[in-house]
């Protein structure tokens, strides 16, 4: 049997031995480095400096990387082995992580209870004491599908791969076990209920149903409903052996966590029309009222997480998060105090705004010099800033269709939320320069976790199934004017809106 190798992780300090020939892509993503192609060597986004020890280079680490970042000792992790002894220098992601503190109303119950948000990345658990409301106990973490593709259509594909949807399974069913165990320890009495919500393909994935309908147009799905299980039934010591209650779907890819939201904002009892959206790969829109409420998804791309862009990056360490224009030039603030390496998507949204501002980027997209200097070494380039077009120009033309369904317009809108971790922690001000947003600032509010906080009111029975059935689902992939006004919502608006 071959000795193992010691791997060495910095800036972090830490090692561990691991048998030789391990896949590099098990040993990191437990440090928090994403895959998001699911290990294809297709992204870049995986990159690793050998600073200790040798990696031979592969060719796709010779068709992905240029000459000079392979001399430097830059490799993608998902095409490496460990057979030495090495170390390497490795971006640690902080990935933020919304948990929700919000008071609401409700009527008490008996026992405990526990709500999860499942999302693509991250994951939040909170205990709940039933009779008074009070939260016992919050544990967050990441998702451990991510290292088989960080977006959605890439785990998708991932589970329509051989035993590829068992494997999806286990590892979240697992994940999610582990929140509540270690919420668990103390506490008095029995849980008598667990509610998850989140997007509909981990609401698939979680509940074992197939994703087969969601990988290709119209992108439906056979089953969308109320999932129940039991804590046992899943491998979960949970005393009492809960009911386990996925909400359901909306549908297509409007997921339980966009019902949540429905629920937190109770945008289901307005009189006044108002909006939900949560920006990301897979944008989710929701208008309406307590008459009438009419949702849709569009695949913005990963370009609001700084997925596809050239210097991307999550928001860790050395991201740009804000950009902004003092005095007729760029000023940045970087994450960690540290030298920027990169851009985050608010960063990016940011950069971008300012750009048209000063005019180095014209309405069109087109950089006036070709490449856009954001702060050294951090460039923008001309792919980069088509990016962010394609993902506000599928959000934007997302909500045009959805109102015009309602019958309404931008103006007829009194409140819109943005939710998920970039809605709120994008500057609205920038999103409007963009054309992202297409409403008064004095309207727009970031709205917090409201998926989590919605699973909250449903664990008190709050009533969800009278909501979903009032919602109608609109595909945009079968709109005939999707693409004309996709189309037209791609270019930046030539001035900043008053």
């Amino acid at each position: 049997m071959s000795a193992p190798v010691r791997i060495r992780v910095e800036p972090l300090g830490e090692a561990q031995e691991v048998a030789r020939g391990t896949p590099l892509q098990e040993v990191l993503f437990a440090y928090g480095v994403e895959f998001p192609c699911g290990g294809r060597g297709r992204c870049r986004r995986c990159r690793v400096r050998v600073l200790e020890g040798a990696l031979p280079v592969s060719p796709d680490e010779e068709r992905m990387l240029s000459a000079g970042e392979l001399a430097d000792g830059w490799r993608l992790a998902c095409r490496a082995r460990a057979e030495t002894d090495l170390t390497l220098e490795i971006a640690q992601w902080d990935v933020p992580v919304l948990v929700d503190e919000t008071a609401f109303e409700f009527t008490p119950g008996v026992g405990l209870g526990i709500a999860v948000d499942l999302g693509t990345t991250t994951l939040v658990a909170q205990l709940l004491d039933l009779a008074t409301g009070r939260v016992l106990g919050v544990r967050t973490g990441l998702n451990p599908q991510a290292g088989y593709g960080a977006d959605i259509m890439s785990r998708i594909q991932f589970a329509l791969a051989p035993e590829g949807r068992g494997k999806l399974e286990g590892l979240i069913r697992a994940g999610i076990g582990r929140l509540i165990r270690d919420l668990l320890p103390g506490a008095r009495g029995p849980v008598h209920r667990v509610v998850i919500v989140g997007n509909t393909a981990m609401h698939h994935l979680f509940c074992g149903i197939d994703l087969e309908p969601l990988s290709h147009v119209p992108f439906e799905t056979v089953r969308d409903g109320l999932e129940t299980l039991r804590a046992a039934e899943l491998g979960w010591e949970a005393p009492g052996d809960p009911e386990v209650q996925f909400l359901p779907c909306l549908g297509g890819f409007v997921g339980s966590d966009i019902l949540a939201g429905v629920l937190a904002t109770r945008l289901h009892d307005s009189r006044e029309l108002i909006g939900l959206i949560d920006l990301g790969t897979n944008g989710e829109i929701v208008f309406g009222t307590r008459d009438r409420i009419v949702c849709a998804s569009t695949a913005a791309g990963p370009a609001f997480e700084g997925g596809r862009i050239s210097m991307g990056m999550q928001a860790a360490a050395g991201a740009i998060s804000e950009v902004s224009v003092v005095e007729g030039r760029l000023q940045c603030r970087v994450l960690g105090g540290v030298a920027p390496r990169g851009v985050c998507g608010s960063g990016l949204v940011d950069a971008v705004a300012a750009g048209l501002e000063l005019g180095l980027i014209t309405p069109t997209g087109r950089l006036a010099d070709g490449a856009f200097v954001v702060c050294p070494p951090v460039v923008l380039t001309q792919a980069d800033v088509r990016e962010l077009q394609l993902a506000k120009g599928a959000i934007a033309a997302g909500v045009r269709i959805v109102l015009d369904r309602l019958g309404a317009s931008a103006g007829d809108v009194t409140r819109l939320y943005l939710a998920g971790a970039f809605g709120n922690y994008i500057n609205r001000a920038s999103a409007r320069r963009i054309g992202l947003i297409d409403f008064p600032l004095e309207k727009v509010e970031p709205a917090g976790n409201t998926a989590l906080l919605g699973a909250k009111l449903a664990l008190f029975g709050t009533p969800f199934a009278h909501i979903r059935a009032r919602v109608e689902h609109l595909s945009l992939a079968a709109d005939r004017r999707f693409q004309e006004i996709y189309v037209e919502e791609m270019s930046f608006p030539a001035s900043a809106p008053l």
